[in-house]
């Protein structure tokens, strides 16, 4: 697979407005490795093999277990998450595949059991803004494997 245009070097004006995203996310009272979860999660709906490579790496450079990161496609039937960590998944995964139907009000009423207004609005910035650069790295074929953990890490002003 060839990429076809390197969006984070051509793309500098473009991809300005989205880093604004994630130093507001960095911001967020959501824990990093909720947001980390959440992002790897929809970047494998996705199928975004950059956000893949970026964010497993990030996750266990965090402490996350393999196990989790495996089992994370079966989380449904997986015992190994949270509560919380599952009411997050579910409105990502909602928000993610709202082609399929409306983010139901099941999966409202639990995602709101486990956050705050404030935490849900960040955890819905959140999946658009990762459901957006998978978009772009499946578009161009942004080449995966040779991401460095924190690379992209938002650099507190």
């Amino acid at each position: 697979m060839e990429q076809r245009i390197n969006f984070f070097e051509k793309g500098q004006g473009a991809i300005k407005s989205m880093y604004g995203l994630g130093s507001y996310l960095s911001k967020s009272p959501l824990k990093k490795s909720l947001l980390n979860l959440i992002y790897f999660r929809v970047s494998q709906i996705n199928g975004c093999a950059f956000c893949l490579d970026m964010h497993s790496k990030d996750l266990r450079a965090e402490g996350e277990t393999e196990q989790r990161l495996y089992m994370l496609d079966a989380w449904h039937d997986a015992p190994i998450y949270t509560d919380q960590e599952r009411a997050a998944l579910a409105w990502a995964e909602a928000v993610t595949k709202v082609n399929e139907g409306r983010v139901s009000d099941e999966v409202y009423e639990i995602a709101k059991q486990q956050f705050s207004e404030e935490e849900l609005i960040d955890l819905t910035m959140a999946v658009i803004t990762i459901n957006s650069y998978n978009r772009i790295n499946v578009a161009f074929r942004t080449k995966a494997g040779n991401y460095q953990p924190g690379a992209f890490a938002v650099k507190e002003a």
